[in-house]
């Protein structure tokens, strides 16, 4: 789990799948168990606040985006109102949001290029890469990798790099975009 302290009144947590797993929960359970859903993120907040010193109170906007072969993302928003309740009181608000998009990050560019071999064999021309903080990242978007070729894609980048914790608006504001279209296709006709 990593957390990090966006503003004073917000804090985001990234649970990685490993993480979910080793807390007892698959993606179907986050979408179908709402008991357990809260459970979870009341006890995952607990902890991030205590790690980063936020103390949670009152009304907390949670935002969750489940990301393809990443993770979980989880946005707190705490709105601070007059309120009478008791201090242990805390009311949740959970929106729940699922990415089609797949997002890797890799250390080396060669990297990059040593995947596009596999991807191609696949079918696969699409996707983008950036470069943002020495790092490459390469996006897949729901329209460039099939339903079928989807687990096939997620399976060859892991062999290559990471799931970013990092999201597509991030990069689409601070990277700088080396590749925007058909990504595989044109690493494939320079350097293959």
């Amino acid at each position: 789990m990593r957390v990090e302290r966006l503003s004073d009144d917000q804090f985001s947590i990234f649970l990685h799948f490993d993480d979910l797993v080793e807390r007892g929960f698959t993606t179907k359970d986050l979408w179908n168990d709402a008991s357990s859903v809260r459970s979870l993120f009341s006890d995952v907040m607990y902890e991030a606040s205590s790690e980063i010193g936020f103390e949670l109170e009152g009304m907390l906007l949670v935002q969750v985006q489940l990301m393809q072969a990443q993770g979980m993302h989880v946005i707190v928003t705490q709105e601070i109102e007059e309120m009478d309740w008791d201090d242990d009181y805390i009311e949740m608000k959970v929106t729940l949001d699922e990415s089609k998009e797949i997002l890797f990050s890799f250390s080396e560019f060669e990297d990059v290029i040593q995947s596009t071999s596999y991807l191609s064999s696949k079918s696969i021309t699409g996707g983008q890469v950036y470069y943002m903080n020495d790092r490459y990242y390469m996006l897949f978007k729901e329209d460039d990798v099939s339903i079928e070729t989807r687990e096939d894609v997620i399976a060859i980048l892991s062999e290559y790099a990471t799931p970013s914790i990092v999201t597509s608006y991030r990069l689409y504001e601070y990277g700088k975009i080396i590749y925007e279209n058909n990504a595989v296709q044109q690493i494939i006709d320079v350097f293959w």
